[in-house]
């Protein structure tokens, strides 16, 4: 079951996104993003690629299984041809599918019972969603940072900050580390001005700071010396070195700025 708040949060994500480049004049889709040769069509396109992945994930076999064997052909580039192939679209065409896909996903998680299959383990249909909000705020960033445009800062991005911890272990075994088994406790000030606890407060090691930086470094969008988080201890020390919220391999990260 996917929380009705939880697909709400992931609408208003959208719509807020969708806002940003409805109105844009084509040559402003060609715009270089902070994503190495993604401009911001591509952005959009992978949304709505990856939206309309947990679609057929969901509800339709076929075609899922076709998605998987494509994927299988081209394990290392599938994901950023699927992007810049759909993001060669015209805008409209392109604005158009995401809408399509966007408007699916939640009637289509719904219905699962169980797990999603998916390019990695399989999800549940409350994980999918989070994630599908992760990539949707993240991708954001890019494309108002490439259109020279503040993101607003909502209390929605909680589920990145939950996420990112919930991915503790994956950041150090993408990386072929062994994850430490000492617990910590995070402790993020929402843009709202509350407090957001995860872990024991009477653990040794502990991260501060911000969750608008800590949602930020999770998804790989600022380098660690330029957010405000303070780290306990040497494991979360390192977790704030390697966080990673995403699937896939180990990313990059960004330049320190």
């Amino acid at each position: 079951m996917v929380p009705e708040e939880l697909l709400a949060d992931l609408a208003a994500e959208s719509e807020q996104l969708r806002a940003v480049v409805a109105d844009l004049p084509d040559e402003a889709w060609r715009t270089s993003t902070p994503a190495a040769g993604w401009d911001v069509a591509t952005q959009i396109a992978h949304l709505a690629w990856t939206d309309e992945c947990a679609v057929a994930a969901a509800t339709d076999k076929a075609a899922w299984d076709a998605l998987l064997e494509a994927a299988l052909a081209d394990v290392a580039g599938f994901v950023d041809s699927a992007a810049l192939a759909g993001g060669a679209a015209p805008p409209n065409e392109l604005l158009a599918r995401w809408d399509v896909a966007r408007a699916a996903l939640p009637s289509a998680l719904r219905q699962v019972e169980g797990k999603l299959p998916w390019f990695g383990p399989p999800m549940s249909p409350a994980s999918m969603a989070t994630a599908r909000f992760m990539e949707t705020w993240a991708h954001g960033l890019d494309v108002r940072d490439a259109l020279g445009l503040p993101a607003e800062r909502t209390d929605r991005i909680r589920h990145v900050c939950h996420l990112g911890i919930r991915t503790r272990g994956y950041a150090y075994s993408v990386r072929s580390l062994d994850p430490p088994e000492e617990e910590i406790h995070v402790e993020l000030l929402a843009p709202s001005g509350e407090t957001w606890h995860w872990g024991p407060e009477t653990a040794a090691q502990s991260v501060t700071g911000s969750a608008w930086d800590f949602a930020r470094l999770v998804t790989q969008r600022v380098h660690r010396d330029d957010t405000d988080l303070v780290a306990q201890g040497a494991d979360a020390a390192q977790w704030l070195g390697i966080a990673q919220a995403f699937a896939g391999p180990a990313g990059e990260g960004r330049p320190r700025g």
